[in-house]
């Protein structure tokens, strides 16, 4: 099955605040394999980037300001997501704003039943600690040298990586429906034995419990 990893940048912590998108990433892969298709697009917000997100993502109302608009690359991320598992890190902020975008210009929206939340993976794997991307990049190595910034596109590499080894973060577990070998299969034979099965009759049963019954007055009474 193919999966996106996607992640978004944005004006706020909001879309019904009045905060938009100013860039969307997505990579593709297959079965967890990139496929070397990726969505990027930066997006003029149609309104300005407050100082505290430019901080974040460094991304300027006037930089943004010749950027294609969301109603004009939505057709294109539609297109891109269709059919697709989709994995995005605290999915109902991202999520939240896509659909919110979406809906504005009337577009279908994204199905909750297609998305995997990998930070509701990471704090079922690890309670009672800090599950954020970086956080969880420092757990598994990762490499976090080149994020000075919030930046969508790598961002989703990171999660990528991120996702993969939560997947194999497993408590060991015993397989016990496999049997053990037999012992003439270890020593490498194949010699088999009938077994005689003696039925035991009436008489001898009636003997054996009078044997038991006379040594246990004997040793216990």
């Amino acid at each position: 099955m193919s999966e996106i990893f996607l992640d978004t940048e944005t004006t706020g912590l909001s879309f019904n605040e009045g905060h938009r998108i100013v860039e969307i990433a997505c990579i593709e892969t297959k079965d967890l394999v990139p496929t070397n298709r990726i969505f990027h697009k930066l997006i003029n917000p149609e309104r300005d980037v407050p100082e505290q997100a430019f901080k974040i993502h460094g991304f300027s109302t006037n930089f943004l300001s010749n950027k294609e608009t969301f109603d004009q690359i939505a057709d294109e991320l539609l297109s891109f997501l269709k059919g697709k598992k989709i994995i995005i890190h605290n999915a109902p902020f991202d999520l939240g704003f896509l659909n919110g975008e979406f809906k504005k210009i009337k577009k279908e929206l994204i199905d909750k039943e297609v998305v995997v939340d990998s930070l509701e993976i990471a704090r079922n794997k690890f309670p009672g600690t800090s599950n954020s991307l970086d956080a969880l990049c420092k757990r598994f190595n990762i490499d976090l040298s080149k994020r000075t910034k919030h930046n969508a596109l790598l961002d989703c590499e990171l999660l990528r990586e991120v996702y993969v080894n939560l997947l194999d973060v497993k408590e060991p577990k015993f397989n016990l429906s496999i049997s053990a070998p037999d012992v003439n299969t270890l020593l490498g034979k194949e010699k088999k034995y009938n077994r005689k099965i003696v039925k035991i009759s009436e008489i001898e049963i009636e003997k054996h419990k009078k044997f038991l019954k006379s040594e246990l007055k004997k040793n216990f009474y």
